[in-house]
């Protein structure tokens, strides 16, 4: 064999040094043209030099150096390329890791602001520790567990072992079923990952509500526990849960179309819930005051229900209800009644009705006088403990001279009762007021169908009969 010459030894070491040159300059000198910013955090989180900065999930430059400041934060120094400086005011730096199980898998996530009018970085400015945030470590997660939990974290993982222990074949197969479900998972999280802010949000909410939850544990054990006497008492009925499964399909068949007609009846309740909305605030203040009434109505609802339902036969309205169409039909229905054709008894009280009201139109104007006549039926005097007493009394005197308001006087016509009037007027057993305003005119005497009262202002009941107007 040849011996390589000096030469050769030489041009190959410098060939090997070139390369490393060239690799130095690719991984750690092609940060994008010089632009560094200092970063001030509480904690680098394992960050070392070399390390990559991006932007959207793309590089966008390197790690240059970690330095601890006065104040005993972390001061890390990062070059941006030139596609992204200089970086603006209000620019966020964020320190994430790849994974928990790799030491140096980390990165720093620049979190650029909206728009271009914040001011620029100058080069070799500062991002803030308040516009940082660094990730939690496992380790930092596990030195929040008091030393009973730390056991039963080591528990959980020696249980572990003792499961898949002789089935890890069994678990293979099985875990291939996950599959599908963890590639959904992946989609599920990679759309979580794109709105951050709101999956900040939702886990925040999230530990404000288990937080409740903890503070009401004793409500949810007894939840648990009623929950679980429930389905213990549905596996119970298991045939009769089958029975109603069997009868879904059906029922949400007509469910379905009933869903479907359902639309346009709420697009026509939509004027009735807008012209709703202005006295809904005040709805809440009438409930109030009905709760009272629900509560005293309770008897009453009680009594109503037993009137409408009662065991027993006749006895309630449901079963009077049953004697309806009976009498609907003796009230409505033509009938042949011995051998003559009769109309339902609503049709014969309406023909009756329409017939006298000629006859209830001629006796109205007579009302007053009726109602006069039936008020001298009742006491004129006053009650006390042994009855009704009467202080003044009218009457007729048969046998009393004339002069002394008896027959005499009413046969010789001194009286100022009158006899056999017939056709008297409405209001006639009063004498003529003097400004004739209980008088009728001769036009409202004569009864020709039109509703006016057939009578004679000479025939009252008062009154010498002579000198009435006409």
């Amino acid at each position: 064999m040849r011996s390589v010459s000096g030469i050769g030894r030489v041009a190959a070491l410098g060939a090997v040094i070139a390369a490393i040159v060239v690799v130095g300059y690719v991984m750690f000198g092609s940060g994008g043209g010089g632009y560094t910013v200092t970063v001030e955090t509480q904690n680098a989180s394992q960050l070392v030099a070399g390390n990559l900065v991006q932007v959207g999930g793309t590089q966008a430059g390197i790690v240059k150096d970690i330095r601890i400041s006065d104040a005993g934060q972390a001061e890390v120094e990062i070059e941006v390329d030139d596609l992204y400086a200089p970086l603006r005011k209000g620019t966020r730096a964020v320190i994430r890791q790849a994974s928990q199980s790799g030491i140096a898998n980390r990165y720093v996530d620049l979190l650029l602001p909206e728009g271009t009018e914040q001011a620029e970085i100058d080069d070799g400015g500062r991002i803030l520790v308040e516009e940082t945030t660094s990730p939690v470590e496992l380790d930092e997660l596990f030195n929040t567990l008091d030393p009973v939990a730390r056991v039963a974290v080591q528990e959980f993982f020696k249980g572990g072992a003792r499961q898949f222990k002789g089935r890890g074949e069994q678990a293979n197969r099985g875990l291939q079923y996950l599959n599908p479900a963890l590639s959904r998972s992946s989609k599920v999280f990679t759309e979580l990952s794109k709105d951050e802010p709101v999956l900040e949000a939702f886990l925040v909410e999230s530990a404000k509500l288990v937080t409740t939850l903890a503070d009401r544990k004793e409500d949810l054990t007894d939840l648990i526990t009623n929950l679980n006497t429930t389905t213990r008492a549905l596996a119970n009925e298991k045939v009769a849960l089958a029975e109603v499964i069997r009868r879904l399909p059906g029922f949400f068949r007509t469910a379905n179309t009933t869903f479907v007609n359902l639309r346009s009846t709420l697009d026509d309740v939509d004027p009735l819930v807008d012209a709703s909305k202005p006295v809904a605030p005040r709805l809440a203040q009438l409930l109030d005051d009905l709760r009272p009434l629900a509560r005293d109505a309770r008897p009453t609802v009680r009594d109503l229900s037993a009137i409408v339902r009662s065991p027993g036969e006749d006895n309630d309205l449901i079963e009077l209800n049953r004697t309806f169409p009976a009498l609907a039909r003796a009230a409505l229905d033509r009938r042949r009644v011995n051998g003559e054709v009769r109309r339902g008894s609503f049709q014969e009280t309406t023909q009756a009705l329409t017939d006298s009201a000629p006859i209830f139109a001629a006796t109205r104007p007579y009302a007053p006088d009726l109602l006069g006549w039936f008020d001298d039926f009742s006491h004129t005097g006053n009650y006390d403990a042994l009855g009704g007493i009467s202080r003044t009394q009218v009457y007729f005197n048969f046998t009393s001279p004339p002069g002394n308001g008896g027959l005499g006087d009413l046969l010789a016509g001194n009286s100022n009762v009158a006899i056999n009037q017939y056709r008297r007027c409405p209001g006639g057993a009063e004498e003529i007021a003097p400004d004739q305003s209980n008088f009728f005119a001769p036009d409202e005497r004569d009864f020709d169908g039109d509703g006016r009262a057939d009578c004679d202002e000479a025939d009252r009941a008062v009154g010498s009969g002579g000198g009435f107007p006409r």
